[in-house]
């Protein structure tokens, strides 16, 4: 008798706990940005308008460009309008976390110190850092190791992985910021700077628009490896689920490469930038 009440004890607790835990599933389903997104009937991306070709603004005033084209996508997908919320880089990743917005898709890279601070979906595209050197350095300068040492100044944009590739990869180089990358690539342009140091593919857009007609040399091999993901915030599951989930598919039904190849493949968009 004793056994058959110990076995139901054991039971009962079985029960229970599996309960809980279908319950504790059910609200973290329903906390789900996920969820307050289709509830809301709006897609809120932060983003920072000045990354050409991922999110730039056209002479009409508006936001647009590779990232832009795939939350548009994203907002389709979820059945929901889509808002953009343009902000500075430097706090693009507090806006998020104060929920201003829903997910960051802002050609950011995923590197370990973001991670710390937010969870990121799958990769969509890689890039790297490359090198666009001055017209009077062209001679002296072939590769981006040449490019350690004091008597170099190498520029980028405050707060990138351009600026963490020179500080950790070139110490021995002067370094000089910029709030803006055009600013630190126009630095090199004009001579004051023997370097400038970004992702590719903008310094391919530079270098095609002014840099080849300057006389700058363009070291397009990139030195570091950089995955760029959509940032999301973090103890959410299920958004993060469906954030795969779509690109995979986006990947596989043709609407990545139609994207890509717009924006990549092309430089027409470029005649409608401001």
């Amino acid at each position: 008798m004793k056994r058959i009440i110990t076995i139901l004890a054991v039971l009962s607790l079985l029960v229970c706990a599996a309960m809980s835990a279908q319950a504790a599933d059910i609200e973290l389903a329903r906390k789900s940005t996920l969820e307050q997104i289709v509830q809301r009937g709006t897609l809120r991306v932060g983003l920072e308008a000045g990354y050409m070709p991922f999110e730039m603004t056209d002479k009409k005033g508006q936001v647009v460009g590779f990232d832009v084209d795939m939350v548009k996508e994203m907002a389709k997908a979820m059945g929901v309008k889509l808002e953009l919320v343009n902000t500075a880089w430097d706090g693009i990743i507090p806006g998020l976390l104060s929920n201003k917005y829903d997910l960051i898709a802002s050609g950011m890279t995923i590197n370990q110190e973001r991670n710390l601070k937010v969870n990121f979906a799958d990769p969509y595209i890689i890039v790297g850092q490359t090198a666009l050197i001055a017209k009077k350095y062209v001679g002296e300068i072939n590769s981006w190791k040449d490019l350690n040492n004091p008597k170099y100044t190498i520029t980028s944009k405050l707060g990138t992985t351009g600026e963490q590739a020179v500080k950790r990869l070139l110490p021995k180089a002067t370094y000089k910021s910029f709030e803006m990358e055009d600013q630190a690539m126009l630095e090199a342009m004009n001579g004051k700077a023997a370097a400038t140091v970004y992702d590719l593919p903008m310094t391919s857009i530079f270098y095609a628009q002014h840099g080849k007609n300057a006389g700058m040399k363009f070291l397009n091999k990139p030195f570091t490896y950089e995955p760029l993901g959509w940032a999301i915030n973090k103890g959410d599951p299920d958004f993060l689920n469906w954030l795969n989930n779509f690109l995979r598919q986006c990947k596989n039904d043709g609407r990545y490469d139609r994207i890509y190849d717009k924006w990549f493949g092309s430089d027409k968009w470029y005649q409608e930038i401001q």
